[in-house]
């Protein structure tokens, strides 16, 4: 992902976003490009975006929600990923030509309205964001 696209992911979302969230654009290694925690963000979110973006760049699932529908509630599986991992919804990766090129993770707000924040927010660079 571009620097320019990780830009346009933030002011799109800061633009649509009912409330203050804090939006993470990373690579596909999970490092950052780009970040806000909008005026009146709850300081963890920030870390909770960026371990949602973290989670969509760097497992095989393409959404936070995705990922914790694949490991369910079973504490081995669980106790097996990347500890930075995030179940919570928010989390989206993106795609150029089917290639993942990094990924958007939204917190703040109620997780299904994060997602579709970061979903929309993908889709606002002309990248491909996977249905929620």
């Amino acid at each position: 992902m571009t620097h320019s696209e990780a830009l346009t992911v933030l002011r799109s979302v800061i633009d649509s976003a009912a409330g203050p969230v804090s939006v993470v654009v990373v690579d596909t290694h999970g490092e950052v490009i780009a970040s806000v925690a909008m005026t009146g963000a709850a300081r963890d979110t920030y870390l909770n975006a960026h371990r949602k973006a973290y989670t969509a760049a760097r497992s095989d699932a393409y959404t936070t929600r995705q990922l914790a529908e694949k490991v369910g509630a079973t504490p081995t599986e669980l106790a097996s990923f990347d500890p930075f991992f995030s179940f919570f919804l928010g989390g989206v990766a993106a795609f150029r030509e089917g290639e993942r090129v990094g990924a958007v993770g939204v917190s703040g707000l109620p997780g299904h309205v994060d997602e579709a924040l970061a979903i929309a927010s993908i889709r606002a660079t002309g990248l491909e964001a996977p249905a929620p």
